[in-house]
């Protein structure tokens, strides 16, 4: 469960419901493409050549970065990392993020599948926390009509 701020109104949480779903379709829309599309024409390209080709003595792993835009995945960044955590200003700046362990030779099969269960958790958890605030959105009008 997430936590909600005490002071948000049923109406606030509803559109935090709405703004979570709109990031879960969208990264359907990137899962399909993933599954249905040959990586060389995918949003996804860059997060597979970085995780198929970085020298994995340097680096560890590489994060997709990702923002929805009218109601489109548009992957922003690719980053590679060898030991440590983001950036906050990097994370900050975008709506959600994969990551990925750097598997030098690594075959798009393997990628898709990776990056597809991936992409399905991140689904999962942004549908979860729409049902969250919209339970909490429900409570709170329930309590407001008693």
């Amino acid at each position: 469960m997430t936590e909600h701020e005490s002071d948000e109104s049923p109406t606030e949480l509803r559109e935090e419901a709405a703004e979570h779903e709109d990031v879960a379709d969208a990264l359907e829309d990137l899962l399909e493409e993933l599954r249905d599309e040959e990586l060389t024409e995918s949003r996804l390209e860059g997060l597979f050549d970085e995780a198929s080709s970085s020298n994995p003595n340097i680096w560890n792993i590489v994060t997709a970065f990702i923002d929805v835009e009218d109601g489109e995945a548009v992957v922003t960044d690719e980053s590679k990392l060898a030991q440590g955590s983001w950036a906050p200003e990097i994370v900050e700046g975008c709506d959600t993020m994969i990551t990925l362990d750097i598997e030098y030779g690594m075959m798009p099969d393997e990628f898709k599948y990776i990056a597809g269960k991936k992409l399905s958790q991140r689904i999962e958890e942004f549908r979860e926390h729409a049902a969250e605030a919209r339970e909490k959105a429900d409570e709170l009008e329930a309590e407001t009509d008693s």
